[in-house]
């Protein structure tokens, strides 16, 4: 049977739907053009927020962020300032955060663990010792005190958050300081806190022992302390902070994952490579600036993939000093909490 001709109805009805999926196209190929947001982009390139604590240790992401190497990958990067190591961690748990930059305590990192197993992976470590250094005593210009003994009996303001005050007593009383009281103070209050004789020593982390020592105000007892008193070599490697995305961004955006990560260690290459120019991404993110940013030691920093058995061995020995101070509530696995893409 020969099949009817179209109805002049149907003729229209079809000529209009052509002509509208024609108009969407265009459309939808000129807002591609003028770079509008599409619902495919927006599920593809989320919003990043990370956070951090003004530190040194934190320059990779400051310099990631300053350099635009996120706006290059065509990431979305929000930085999160937080007082402290703790609240850092505790917007990752809330989930206002989708990770940590370099500088957030691993120990306050595993304490998110503990409360919620699988929470975040571990992509990047700022090692510290002797001769990378972070961690550090200070005191005021004109103390008597020489040594860490000489903090026998004395008031020491610590950093704030269970890493820094577990690590603060611990390393004083193999320091053979006894009777110190220890108090948490936040590392920006320090310097001032020796000034006004509030304190008589800090357990601190640059840049301040920098600020207090080029205003004259400060001096370093020890630097590289957890690396002598808590791992037992000044040259070990303190994995006392990382960079860290939470396991459910990673699960459901694992391509911006990668490309986070490898603009995150374009920071890190900066850093290695061109210290000089890298310092002076602190500016704005820490209290260093002018000045001072070209004499802020840094520390050195380790992405997941370079890690050796003996930098795991060590992260693991820091780790089960808070298992056998009770903070943990369990043996937290070093391993487990590398990223492994």
């Amino acid at each position: 049977m020969k099949a009817l001709p179209p109805t002049a109805d149907h003729t229209a009805s079809t000529g209009s739907s052509r002509r509208k999926l024609l108009q969407g196209a265009a459309a939808a190929t000129g807002l591609a053009a003028l770079g509008a947001p599409t619902l495919v982009r927006a599920q593809a390139s989320p919003k990043i927020r990370i956070g951090f604590w003004p530190v040194a240790a934190g320059l990779p992401f400051f310099a990631a962020l300053d350099k635009g190497y996120f706006k290059e990958a065509g990431l979305e990067v929000e930085p999160l300032k937080f007082a402290g190591a703790q609240q850092v961690m505790e917007a990752m748990l809330s989930g206002r955060s989708e990770g940590s930059a370099n500088g957030t305590g691993s120990a306050n990192l595993a304490i998110g663990e503990i409360a919620q197993p699988g929470l975040f992976k571990i992509f990047a470590t700022n090692p510290s010792n002797a001769k990378f250094v972070l961690d550090e005593f200070i005191v005021p210009k004109d103390s008597p005190v020489k040594t860490m003994a000489d903090l026998k009996g004395k008031r020491v303001a610590s950093g704030p958050g269970i890493q820094n005050m577990t690590l603060a007593k611990t390393m004083l009383e193999r320091a053979g300081a006894s009777g110190v009281t220890v108090v948490e103070l936040p590392i920006g209050q320090h310097v001032a806190a020796l000034v006004a004789g509030q304190v008589d020593a800090c357990y601190t982390l640059e840049p301040t022992g920098t600020v207090g020592r080029m205003n004259g105000t400060t001096r370093v007892v020890e630097a590289g302390v957890v690396a002598r008193y808590i791992l037992g070599d000044p040259m070990a490697p303190w994995h006392g902070g990382a960079a860290s995305l939470t396991s459910e961004f990673i699960k459901k955006y694992p391509d911006v994952t990668k490309k986070y990560i490898a603009a995150y260690a374009r920071g890190i290459e900066l850093v290695r490579t061109k210290p000089d120019e890298a310092r002076q991404f602190m500016k704005g993110y820490t209290a260093i600036e002018g000045p001072l940013t070209a004499e802020v030691p840094l520390a050195s920093y380790m992405l997941h993939h370079e890690f050796k058995p003996s930098d795991v061995a060590y992260f693991q020995k820091f780790y089960d000093l808070f298992t056998e101070k009770g903070i943990f509530e369990r043996k937290v696995v070093v391993e487990s909490l590398l990223f492994k893409g």
